[in-house]
C-alpha cells in the first residue's frame, strides 16, 4: 500500500462526499487528482527541503564542492547522475537538493545532470521494467537516462548561463552563513524550519499553477488519447508523446503501469519509455518552481535538451526494439 494512500482517502472523500461531484464525471476525476497531488506534493518539499537543510548543516560546502566540482569535467556530471538514481524523488521535490548544490558551489552543469537524473532513473520504476519487459528494457532505461541526464548537464554547463539563475539562489548560498557545522541540534532545526518555509512561500503559488494545469489535462483528455495518435510506426509518435507527457506529473513508479497498458495497445516500447521519460523529468509543477529560481530563458534551455534526448532515446528504442 503506499504510503499516500490516506492522502488518496482523503480527497477521494473531499471531492465526491462533500463536494458532492460525480465519481465518473470528468470534472471529478480532474478534482481529486488536484486535491490528491497538492497535498503530496507540498508534503514531499516540506519534509525534503527541511532534511536537506538538516544533512547539510553537518555538511562543509567545501566538502560537497570538492566531490562534485572534480578536475575531470566529466566526472562531477557522473557522480551527480549516478547520486540521482540513489536519490528516488520526483521532479519537484529534487529541486531542493539541486537548490543546495547550487548554494554550495557545485557548477550548475554538474547540478542540472542530478535534476534530469533524480525523477527519471527510479530504481522502482527499474525493478518493475525488469519484471514486464525483461532485462533488456530495463538495462537501456537506466543507460539512457544516465547519457540524457550526464550530456544534459555537460551542454548547459557549457552554455555559462549562470547569469540566468535568480540571484537570491546565490545571495542565500550557506557559502557565508553562520558556521552551521557548530550549530545546536536547537539551531538546526530552527534553520531547517526557517528555511523551509521561506521557499514554500517563494514556489506555492507556482506549485499551485502546475498541478492545476496538469489536473485538468488529466480529467479532461481522454484517456486512449496517446494510443490514438501515437500507435503505430508514425514518425511524429515519439515527439508527440513526449509533448503530451509535459503536462502531466507522475513519479517513475507511479507511471509504469500506463506505460504496460500502452505497450498492449500498440504504442511502440520507445515511444512509451519516451512517454514516461518526458511525465518524470520535463512536469509543468516542476517548470512552475524552477520559474521562482532561474529565468525562463534557462528553463527553455534545460527543457529542449532534455526533450531532444529523451525523443532521440524513443527513436532509439523503436529501432533496436522491433
Amino acid at each position: 500500500m503506499s504510503v499516500f494512500y490516506p492522502l488518496q482517502l482523503f480527497a477521494d472523500w473531499l471531492t465526491y462526499s462533500v463536494f458532492n461531484i460525480a465519481p465518473q464525471s470528468l470534472l471529478g476525476s480532474a478534482v481529486d487528482f488536484f486535491i490528491f497531488d497538492t497535498l503530496k506534493i507540498f508534503i514531499l518539499l516540506s519534509v525534503i527541503i527541511f532534511a536537506v537543510s538538516i544533512i547539510r548543516s553537518y555538511l562543509p560546502p567545501e566538502k560537497i564542492r570538492a566531490v562534485l566540482s572534480h578536475k575531470n569535467k566529466y566526472t562531477g556530471n557522473v557522480i551527480a547522475s549516478l547520486l540521482g538514481i540513489i536519490t528516488p524523488f520526483c521532479s519537484c521535490s529534487a529541486i531542493p537538493l539541486f537548490l543546495g548544490f547550487v548554494q554550495a558551489g557545485v557548477p550548475l552543469g554538474v547540478t542540472f545532470s542530478f535534476l534530469v537524473a533524480s525523477p527519471m532513473i527510479n530504481e522502482v520504476a527499474l525493478v518493475l521494467l525488469l519484471g514486464m519487459f525483461g532485462w533488456k528494457i530495463a538495462l537501456i532505461y537506466i543507460v539512457s537516462g544516465l547519457i540524457i541526464s550526464i550530456l544534459s548537464g555537460l551542454i548547459i554547463g557549457k552554455m555559462k548561463v549562470e547569469n540566468l539563475v535568480e540571484p537570491f539562489v546565490y545571495e542565500n548560498s550557506i557559502n557565508r552563513a553562520i558556521d552551521l557545522p557548530n550549530m545546536s541540534r536547537r539551531e538546526r532545526l530552527i534553520y531547517a524550519k526557517d528555511y523551509t518555509l521561506d521557499i514554500l512561500k517563494k514556489v506555492w503559488p507556482y506549485v499551485l499553477i502546475g498541478i492545476g494545469v496538469g489536473a485538468w489535462i488529466h480529467g479532461y483528455v481522454p484517456a486512449d488519447f496517446l494510443v490514438r495518435y501515437a500507435s503505430g510506426d508514425k514518425w511524429y509518435a515519439v515527439p508527440l508523446a513526449v509533448l503530451i507527457g509535459i503536462p502531466l506529473y507522475s513519479n517513475a513508479a507511479g507511471i509504469i503501469p500506463l506505460v504496460s497498458a500502452l505497450t498492449e495497445k500498440g504504442v511502440s516500447i520507445g515511444t512509451t519509455l519516451a512517454f514516461m521519460m518526458s511525465v518524470t523529468a520535463l512536469s509543468l509543477p516542476e517548470f512552475m518552481i524552477l520559474k521562482k529560481v532561474m529565468k525562463t530563458r534557462l528553463i527553455l534551455i534545460f527543457a529542449g535538451i532534455v526533450a531532444v534526448g529523451i525523443t532521440l532515446t524513443g527513436y532509439l528504442f523503436n529501432a533496436i526494439l522491433r
